[in-house]
Formats: structure tokens, C-alpha cells, sequence
């Protein structure tokens, strides 16, 4: 489905003033916080707790604590099958609404089934964007992966890059496939993909393979990371030991990869604005809960792809601290 900026911006401004002005509402009247403890929403992804889902985390739960409504927050550590029985036990345990990723959509279809048969309504949020109304959620909250994939292409065809290693930490996820496959449309040159399943846990380990890959192909000018724990803790250390010039690119922020920008050994970070996404996680299903309201319109509600470069890096880091960004 072809996503229209203007109704996907639209809606996200919308959500914006509305829990806004509701909350508001709610305080003037008594105080939301005691209000809305009723409202139980679940928010179930596959994080791992890391530099992303910590600042995803952070953004529920400043919104539910805006709104004055009861979070459930639970990560799956990229464990499907966990997620999925986290979904069920939140359908069984009172559970108002759900926002929850989609790293594997077969995985999560029948316990989405069953919140869907007991009214509940679902949202999708970081990934997801190509399976959510399969999954009968009213929209996705994220960035098109494919179309993050596109940018970062032509992004290093802009830097000069020939040949291209892009580096898939989660085998099974199939919203870092489809970055690669974006990549591989708009890129110029040619794309390899590179296996490392479990970079995150093993970031030693996945820079010996990317070090291996170099060895294999001193053709390689170009590295695209899917995450910024695997550009920083494994991608530049194989890139440093192999001592070629070889131009990094990564989706995702975190401290250690915007300071690698700054000083020029990461060219870009794609943001896809995580704390945005835990934060509508909460907001649209409290106005679906609170005003009927399904934002969207049967359209997802991107976040992003933004670009963090050279050029604004410092606006962007002066948020770390906070954890927002």
C-alpha cells in the first residue's frame, strides 16, 4: 500500500493536540491520574532493553503518565514465541488495548485474532508496517522499512560507495530484510547481505564475521548496519582493524553512534524516532479507548526515515541526555 504523507502527518499532529487537549480535560476535572487507572494498555514488542527499546520504553511511559493511564510494558528479547504468549496473557489479563511490533507476523496472528474477537483494539508499532491490516489493526505506527532501505541506498550512491555489505543482526525479522531489499533497489552498485544472527548478544562474534566478509571482498567501500549497537560494537571495530576506507552507515541511534558521527566515522544514522513510537504506542489507543477515535485512516503513521548527518548531530545529541532521543 502506498503510504500519503500528508494524511499520515496529519493524523500524527492530530494525535498530538487531541491527547493533549483530553488529558488536559481530565485534569481540570478531578486529575487524570485517577481517572484513567482503569485504561490497561499493553504495549508488547520484541525490544531487547537496549539503546532503541530503552528510548521506545521511555516514550510509553512519559505518554501514559501524561494521560494518567495504566501501562503494560513488556519486551520479548526477539523471541517470538514469547511474545506471543505475553499477547495471549495480556488478552486473559485484562488487557483495554494493544500496540505491539511485528518482527514475525505468523508468530503473533492468532493471539491478535483473539484480542480482535474480544473488542480490544491493536494497534502495530516499529515494525509491522506491510502485515497490520492483515492482523486487523486500525494502523501502524513506524517508519516503512522498505523505504528506509531506499534512502540509506541512495544515500551512499551520494557518498560514492561501489559495493555494499549490509549487515542483518536478526535473521528472522522481517523488517531488516526489507531494509536490505529497499537498499538493494535504489543502490547503484552492488548489495551483499551478510548473516550475523545474534549481533546483539554477541557483538565479538558478528565483527568477526563482518571482518571476515571484508577479507573475502576487498571490494567492499561501504557497510550498512540495521542497528547502532552493531555499527558501533561491531561494524567500525572490523572496519578499524581491516584499515581500509570504508564509508558506515547505520539505522537507529545511540550515544556512541551519534559521538561517531560527530567525529566522522559513522557518515549517517537513519532515525526513525523511537521515542515518538512508544509515546503514539499510548496516545492513539487512549483516544481510541477515551473518544472512539481510530487515527490513521486505515494508513500507517510514519515516524520516520529522518537523517542524522555532520550537519545536525548536535541538535540531535543535546536530547541524549534526556533519553529521548
Amino acid at each position: 500500500m502506498k503510504f500519503n504523507k500528508k494524511i499520515g502527518m496529519a493524523a500524527l499532529a492530530v494525535a498530538a493536540a487531541a491527547t493533549l487537549t483530553l488529558s488536559g480535560c481530565s485534569a481540570s476535572n478531578g486529575g487524570s491520574s485517577n481517572a484513567n487507572k482503569d485504561l490497561k494498555i499493553c504495549v508488547y514488542t520484541h525490544g531487547d532493553g537496549g539503546t532503541f527499546w530503552s528510548v521506545f520504553q521511555k516514550g510509553a511511559e512519559a505518554a501514559a503518565k501524561t494521560l494518567g493511564v495504566t501501562l503494560d510494558y513488556q519486551g520479548a528479547n526477539n523471541d517470538a514465541a514469547k511474545q506471543a504468549s505475553t499477547i495471549t496473557a495480556g488478552v486473559a489479563g485484562g488487557c483495554k488495548a494493544l500496540s505491539v511490533s511485528v518482527p514475525d507476523a505468523g508468530a503473533i496472528k492468532d493471539p491478535l485474532a483473539a484480542a480482535e474477537a474480544k473488542g480490544i483494539p491493536v494497534v502495530t508499532v516499529n515494525s509491522g508496517a506491510h502485515d497490520y491490516l492483515a492482523l486487523g489493526a486500525y494502523t501502524h505506527i513506524g517508519q516503512d522499512e522498505s523505504v528506509a532501505g531506499e534512502a540509506a541506498g541512495t544515500k551512499f550512491n551520494a557518498l560514492g560507495v561501489k559495493n555494499l555489505l549490509c549487515v542483518i543482526q536478526e535473521a528472522n525479522n522481517s523488517g531488516l530484510n526489507q531494509r536490505c531489499a529497499g537498499a538493494k533497489k535504489t543502490f547503484k552498485g552492488t548489495v551483499t547481505e551478510l548473516n550475523a544472527d545474534g549481533a546483539l548478544a554477541d557483538p565479538t562474534g558478528a565483527q568477526a564475521k563482518i571482518a571476515a566478509a571484508l577479507a573475502a571482498n576487498k571490494a567492499i567501500d561501504g557497510i550498512f548496519t540495521l542497528n547502532a549497537d552493531v555499527a558501533t560494537g561491531s561494524a567500525l571495530p572490523a572496519i578499524q582493524a581491516a584499515g581500509s576506507k570504508i564509508t558506515l552507515g547505520t539505522v537507529d541511534l545511540s550515544k556512541d553512534a551519534l559521538a561517531d558521527i560527530k567525529s566522522g566515522t559513522i557518515a549517517f544514522a537513519i532515525d526513525q524516532q523511537q521515542y515518538a513510537q512508544g509515546w503514539m504506542a499510548v496516545a492513539l489507543q487512549y483516544l481510541a479507548l477515551t473518544n472512539g477515535n481510530e487515527l490513521g485512516g486505515g494508513l500507517p503513521i510514519y515516524t520516520g526515515p529522518g537523517f542524522v548527518t555532520k550537519d545536525n548531530v548536535d541538535n540531535v545529541i543535546k536530547y541524549t541526555a534526556a533519553g529521548t532521543r
